[in-house]
């Protein structure tokens, strides 16, 4: 019998399906043996690696416990070291512990001891102030003084022996230097003005001018005085026509106005044109002529005293010397010669040539300005040389030449001497009647100030002053002591060149009458 088509399609379509569920079912047979295959052998090797691991682990714990019973065994035995130190150490402590309390016990044994001697020395301490008491009384009643009155009296004798002694000691150290010093000082002044000895006396800045007759005096004024006023007003000095003939007076405290307005004045009379143009014009003209000269006479002085390296401004004020003076001595040349004498007494006593010379040339620097700034003359001059990078040591011997600061080096001294080797020569300086007089008349007022003094005298020029004193006041070691502060108040009070003696003269005299 032959069946349908759809039928045969079915059947093959079961089949397929069958035969597909069949294969379906082979394989996952298979899968699962392979898994419970993959899950023995898992087992088995997670076995085997737990083994190892136990017997990993054993063997970490054996030695974790043999390294724990090292550190504990090196513990117990450092424990055991640290714990025997201590043990020693109690020991030390306890046996120095002892030896204090023997130490304490011995003191306190010994301060007794001392207390105890304390005790008795107080016993005879004031039994002796009462035996001395006693003693003291007594000697006071012997005596008929008090104990105030008898210390008095042998200070008061000690004092005048050790004053007469002093003295005497004094005399005979001052006989022996003064011997030595004035030989030693005359060989070096004579060798420094022997080497320094000017060839020429210094010039003195003169303030009149010379007219060619009386006539010119006229001139000179103008029509109601309007020349006179002029040359005053533009040169700043003051112009005294007086009585002197054919000559004109020129006042002024500035030297360097009165220098200006002397050469104009020459000029103006030479020329005979006098108006006020005339004269403003040579008066700028001689002041540009008087700034040449200062510059070059700062410059030739500083040549001459081998003085180098100052400042420009240091050499022009150092040339406005040239036209100042001191009693009737040009400071210029008093300068130069100073730093010759501070160089050649420097060179022999082995003190710094340059600071002494440089000290000489620039001591007196301070007298170009005076007039102008207030202050000493050695303040002002320093302040100046200060400003102008001068060397420290000389701007002591500058601002210590008349002791107004402390010197500090041995050039200081040096440059004092010097100015006053210069200033003393003979010849150097001269003062008027007026100042003679009365330093004369203030050297004898200081002398007779003195208690003893009876009479005094200043001779030699006020270079010398002597005393005649009470010989029944003044013994002949008090005289020493007078003149030496006779001397020591003219050094504070006046001011002089050179040095003044005194002189303190004691005599006793014995009248009597034959009748």
């Amino acid at each position: 019998m032959t069946l349908g088509l759809p039928i045969v399609i079915v059947l093959v379509s079961v089949g397929l399906g069958i035969g597909v569920g069949i294969g379906l079912a082979i394989s996952n047979s298979i899968q699962t043996r392979k898994m419970r295959l993959n899950l023995l052998n898992a087992r088995q090797e997670a076995q085997n690696v737990l083994a190892v691991a136990e017997t990993q682990a054993q063997d970490t714990l054996a030695q974790a416990r043999s390294e724990a019973a090292r550190v504990k065994k090196e513990n117990e035995e450092d424990l055991e070291r640290r714990r025997q130190n201590l043990l020693r150490e109690d020991e030390r402590l306890q046996k120095r512990r002892e030896q204090l309390d023997q130490d304490r016990d011995r003191l306190e044994e010994r301060d007794q001891r001392l207390n105890k001697r304390q005790s008795a020395l107080d016993r005879q301490t004031n039994e002796l102030e009462a035996l001395k008491k006693e003693r003291m009384a007594a000697l006071e009643q012997v005596a008929q003084m008090t104990v105030d009155q008898a210390r008095d009296h042998l200070l008061g004798m000690v004092e005048e022996e050790t004053r007469n002694d002093m003295a005497r000691k004094i005399r005979e150290v001052e006989d022996e230097m003064q011997v030595e010093a004035d030989r030693r000082a005359r060989d070096l002044i004579a060798m420094a003005i022997q080497r320094v000895a000017s060839e020429h006396v210094a010039d003195v800045t003169v303030s009149v001018v010379t007219l060619p007759s009386e006539e010119m005096k006229g001139r000179i004024i103008g029509r109601n005085g309007r020349n006179i006023r002029a040359f005053e007003q533009v040169s700043g000095v003051d112009v005294v026509v007086d009585d002197t003939p054919e000559a004109v007076t020129i006042s002024s405290f500035d030297p360097i106005r009165r220098e200006v307005a002397r050469r104009a004045l020459g000029e103006l009379v030479k020329d005979g044109r006098i108006h006020p143009a005339r004269i403003e014009t040579l008066i700028s003209n001689a002041r540009r002529e008087v700034e040449i000269a200062v510059r070059e006479e700062g410059e030739r002085a500083a040549y001459d005293a081998g003085v180098a390296g100052l400042h420009p401004e240091v050499t022009r004020m150092l040339g406005r010397l040239k036209f100042r003076t001191s009693y009737g001595q040009e400071q210029l040349a008093h300068a130069v010669e100073t730093a010759r004498l501070a160089s050649v007494l420097a060179s022999e006593l082995g003190a710094n040539v340059e600071i002494a010379k440089a000290g000489g040339l620039l001591h007196d620097i301070g007298k170009a300005m005076d007039h102008e700034i207030e202050g000493t003359h050695a303040g002002i001059g320093a302040e100046f040389c200060r400003r102008y990078g001068i060397n420290p040591m000389v701007i002591n011997c500058i601002e210590s030449h008349h002791h107004e600061v402390d010197q500090m080096c041995v050039e200081a001294i040096i440059v004092e001497a010097s100015d006053a080797i210069s200033g003393a020569r003979p010849g150097a300086r001269r003062e008027s009647l007026e100042n003679y007089l009365k330093r004369v008349r203030t050297l004898e007022d200081i002398a007779n100030a003195f208690d003893g003094v009876s009479q005094s005298y200043a001779l030699q020029a006020g270079r010398e002053v002597r005393i005649i004193v009470k010989p029944e006041d003044i013994d002949d070691l008090s005289a020493i002591r007078l003149s030496k502060d006779i001397a020591k108040q003219i050094e504070e009070t006046m001011q002089y060149p050179g040095q003044i003696k005194v002189t303190v003269i004691r005599e006793t005299r014995a009248v009597d009458y034959a009748k």
